[in-house]
């Protein structure tokens, strides 16, 4: 689940349905407006859990008797509302009240013995000491549709295709060369971004960022894979089609019961594998269509020049080995790359405005810096960003207060693995709170205030080096687009706050904000 995932419970609520424990103490409370059919999965998952709870609470203990401390399994039950709401400040607060480095949660049978790291030193032994030990993945039902964990690089178990499309992307993706030849692609983006934004700004209208963000992250991928925006260039198709790109993103980040209870599998009571099944369809349909039209320019042009996309960088990786790289590993490659791309780096864009409007004296430092190093009104080129070490500490603190993916990616112990003097069980589920330690206030001092001047002069990257910020994982599972991601947050924050000035909608004050709602700001023209 991401950190802005829509739930579908809604709060507050009249109880229409209670479930007590003996004491009489109310475990859960259903909302009236649930439908039948969540209600009808969501009793189901309880009974599920209570049944193999006590069929297998025993053989647990037998067999781990070192396994780290957690909340007892009333106490998940009567936050498991709370849990579903909101997952990594759920678990930072059991951490908190129970285990605050290393916590245990077991509902009963092994599938579901999850262990959640909360500590940059225990972070480590896992990331790094044990990296090997815990470099498998826990798949996601989702992620199977259409046999796409056959050949996704974040899922794949360390093996030759994993180590091969690691390679490719360190190599030949995503080094410091390649993005850098690239990135005359994705400044025309930008370039249109900007031009977006003036239009809202000559008729005084409020910008949905987050929206705004979404879609120009789509538009910087599409170009850097495909050199096309890939979903404006649809025409004369459905509405849906049009729309497949961001059904994907809402589809990957929608909470999934058949994760927590796999017996559940089988009926995909929510429906998330089918409905992705079918849009991958069409993605694949789609790049089927820019893959062919590539492939016959390649063979008319005798001199065929390069784009320098990532398609073009395929195609010949395929055109060399057709084993190493084929159009089947090409499509599921560029699938990851947008899903994985496009939500978290939007979301992150969101929350640095977020934090600027609130803070003024945060927007009054960038804006200078910007003026004094790249001139008012200019646009950010990604060249510019070393010479911009404010605007590098926003998004470091960005990142600390909102980890694109708050409990990093499950990771799953391939034996029994000892842990800070804990015995961690094998096929266990581990997660990193990263959301956790990066508002732990032992860690980082005022730890829940936006202060970037925490990062000016401090060797602090997010490189996976640094454990008590690692937004993007560590050791060999680091996000192997996090360079991409980091170059396309800084030149669209930059831009978005050297080109324009900005208030927020309604003449709401900075420090009357709501920072949970989505933001909507005005853009103003500058001041000369």
């Amino acid at each position: 689940m991401n950190s802005n995932s829509t739930s579908l419970i809604s709060s507050p609520f009249e109880p229409n349905i209670k479930i007590e424990d003996s004491k009489g103490h109310i475990l859960l409370l259903f909302p009236k407006q649930y439908s039948s059919h969540y209600l009808s999965i969501f009793l189901t998952c309880i009974i599920v859990i209570i049944v193999t709870k006590f069929l297998h609470a025993k053989t647990t203990k037998k067999n781990f008797k070192n396994l780290p401390p957690g909340p007892s399994f009333l106490t998940m039950m009567q936050n498991l509302v709370e849990f579903y709401n909101k997952p990594q400040q759920t678990l930072a607060k059991l951490a908190k009240l129970h285990a605050p480095d290393i916590m245990l949660l077991n509902l009963g049978f092994q599938s579901s013995t999850t262990i959640i790291i909360s500590s940059p030193n225990i972070a480590k032994e896992v990331l790094q000491t044990n990296d090997l030990l815990f470099s498998d993945r826990m798949v996601p039902a989702i992620v199977t549709a259409l046999d796409h964990h056959n050949f996704s690089l974040p899922f794949l178990p360390v093996c030759p295709l994993w180590k091969d499309l690691k390679k490719i992307c360190n190599e030949q993706l995503f080094s410091t060369k390649v993005l850098d030849a690239s990135q005359e692609l994705r400044q025309k983006k930008l370039l249109d971004l900007l031009t977006d934004v003036q239009k809202y700004c000559r008729t005084g209208e409020a910008v949905d960022v987050g929206r705004a963000a979404f879609r120009a992250c789509i538009n910087f991928l599409s170009y850097t894979f495909v050199s096309e925006d890939f979903v404006e260039s649809v025409e004369n198709e459905k509405e849906e089609y049009k729309d497949m790109v961001s059904t994907l993103l809402k589809l990957s980040g929608t909470a999934n019961v058949v994760d927590v209870f796999p017996v559940l599998k089988v009926l995909d009571p929510q429906g998330l594998q089918r409905n992705s099944a079918h849009y991958i369809t069409m993605f694949f349909q789609r790049l089927d269509e820019l893959i062919d039209k590539r492939l016959k320019e390649r063979e008319e042009e005798n001199n065929y020049v390069t784009n320098n996309d990532m398609l073009d960088t395929l195609l010949h990786i395929s055109h060399q080995d057709s084993q190493r790289m084929d159009r089947e590993k090409i499509k599921h490659f560029l699938l990851d790359l947008l899903v994985a791309g496009t939500d978290t780096t939007a979301f992150g864009l969101e929350r640095a405005m977020t934090e600027l409007l609130h803070n003024p004296k945060a927007m009054s430092k960038a804006k200078q810096e910007l003026e004094q190093i790249i001139g008012k009104g200019n646009p950010i080129e990604e060249s510019n960003v070393s010479k911009l070490p404010y605007l590098q500490a926003i998004v470091k603190e960005t990142l600390r207060l909102y980890p694109p993916a708050p409990l990093l990616l499950p990771r799953k112990a391939k034996i029994d693995v000892e842990v800070s003097g804990y015995t961690i069980p094998k096929d266990a589920r581990v997660l990193i709170n990263a959301w956790a330690m990066g508002r732990n206030p032992n860690i980082w001092e005022d730890a829940h205030l936006f202060l970037p001047e925490r990062f000016l002069g401090s060797n602090i990257d997010v490189k996976g080096r640094d454990f008590h910020l690692t937004p993007f994982g560590s050791g060999r599972r680091i996000c192997p687009g996090a360079p991409l991601a980091v170059r396309m947050m800084h030149v669209m924050l930059g831009s978005l706050i050297n080109s324009f000035d900005w208030k927020l909608e309604n003449n709401i004050k900075h420090e009357d904000m709501d920072m949970d709602q989505p933001l909507r700001a005005i853009p103003v023209e500058l001041n000369n």
